[in-house]
């Protein structure tokens, strides 16, 4: 898809709920800063920083500066000095000219989120491991800063609790929040949902998602590591910088039978495990996840994520109705005798750029849309799920998010030289969860 906006971002708005409150503050302070926040950019340049110099954030800093407009680069932030260096370069061969970080803006370390709040920024692209996100969430939003947060947006219940807490805030400060859930911002998933609302396959009674791929990269230890830099390094296969699978990729796909129900599952139940992917680098993740969820309507998602190579793969979203079945993520209706319907062929997709193209035309025009509460309550779906497959038993809604289960307190971590969160035994293994063990600790 190409980096030009699309001329219509109509039918996305009519999808995703605009933030329009405007709360006046008690003290001057406040006051200028919602103003700030309220108004229009128009051709004014847009300031970001960037806090995660992973390929994720080097990827979404480089799409925010392919929109419309100047958007410009001033202060770049992540724990480690290669990273930062590495996206530094990276960022910089795309938009030379729109780089306009400094060595004195450049900040190194796990308090560096905070220097990028004090910066000038006019919003800041959250892009760590998702461990950190609701820390550096409620940063950017006690700084006034508009927010892009990649997904997931926590790791346990307490952290999905904080940002919603903190989202309410950005709420009364008009902050443009936006999650990078971008299917939601996909031409070809809009139209395709938009028909499913309106009854293209009667009543939905099933929905299925799946995340089955080969898995990710895996980082091994190295003998001058602190086990805490271990852990940050390898941070997919730790549960409270990851969430496990389901939470860091299965989330996008579970998102969408979210939005398609228009609603959250009220409890889950499902099964999991390690079956190829369990040697030391490994950390304590699961391979393999299969969810029932069943939402307050009835309808059941069938959620499946598995990270095995050699077997079927699939990334993609099914709805089953009354009346016909839907292929999601293909864009292709039927109807009950197999009839095409629709077909979303030629329609855009390009979801990780559309969405910058989107949040920057709305910024610039003066418009301040927040995905928070969704963001988070997807999370809160995946976690959910991660839960059932963990204990082997049926987790309510209600009881998990209302979850004390911290998985790491990260507000306490200011060096790499602190204590990880969890050892590895004398043999250099971590504790992994096992189904029905009393030993097992979900909520």
């Amino acid at each position: 898809m190409s980096n030009e906006p699309k001329s219509s971002t109509k039918s996305r708005r009519d999808f995703i709920k605009k933030s329009t409150i405007l709360v006046a503050g008690s003290t001057v302070a406040g006051n200028l800063q919602i103003a700030r926040a309220a108004h229009a950019y128009g051709d004014e340049v847009i300031k970001i920083g960037l806090v995660g110099c992973g390929g994720r954030g080097t990827g979404a800093a480089v799409q925010a500066m392919n929109t419309n407009g100047d958007v410009h680069l001033v202060a770049m932030a992540d724990v480690f000095e290669d990273r930062l260096q590495g996206a530094y370069r990276a960022i910089k061969s795309k938009h030379n000219e729109k780089v306009k970080v400094t060595p004195d803006t450049m900040f190194v370390g796990l308090d560096a989120y905070k220097k990028v709040m004090e910066s000038d920024c006019d919003l800041v692209i959250l892009a760590t491991p998702p461990g950190f996100r609701p820390l550096h969430f409620e940063a950017g939003v006690n700084a006034g800063k508009h927010v892009f947060m990649e997904k997931p947006v926590a790791t346990d219940a307490p952290g999905v609790r904080r940002v919603l807490d903190a989202n309410k805030i950005a709420k009364e400060k008009n902050l443009c929040v936006q999650v990078g859930l971008q299917r939601r911002h996909e031409e070809a998933y809009i139209e395709t949902m938009k028909r499913l609302h309106d009854g293209a396959i009667g009543n939905i009674v099933l929905s299925r998602a799946y995340w089955n791929s080969g898995g990710v990269w895996v980082r091994p230890r190295q003998a001058d590591q602190s086990e805490l830099e271990y852990q940050m390094r390898n941070w997919y296969y730790f549960n409270w910088l990851c969430g496990d699978h389901i939470n860091e990729q299965h989330i996008h796909n579970i998102d969408v039978i979210n939005w398609l129900a228009n609603d959250f599952p009220v409890s889950a139940q499902g099964q999991g495990g390690r079956e190829v992917r369990n040697g030391k680098d490994h950390g304590e993740i699961f391979d393999h996840h299969l969810i029932e969820f069943t939402y307050a309507s009835g309808m059941k998602m069938f959620s499946q994520c598995r990270h095995i190579q050699g077997c079927w793969n699939s990334v993609s979203e099914h709805a089953h109705g009354t009346a016909g079945t839907c292929d999601i993520a293909a864009g292709r209706i039927w109807d009950a005798d197999g009839k095409e319907l629709f077909n979303a062929r030629g329609l855009g997709r390009g979801g990780h750029q559309q969405e910058h193209h989107d949040m920057f035309a709305d910024l610039r025009e003066g418009k301040r849309p927040n995905e928070g509460d969704y963001g988070a309550k997807s999370t809160m779906t995946a976690i959910l799920g991660r839960m059932a497959t963990y204990s082997g038993k049926m987790i309510q809604w209600d009881d998990a998010i209302n979850s004390d289960l911290s998985l790491c307190n990260v507000d306490e971590l200011s060096s790499l030289d602190d204590d990880a969160p969890l050892t590895p035994d004398a043999d250099g293994n971590y504790n992994v969860a096992v189904p029905g063990n009393k030993n097992t600790v979900v909520l």
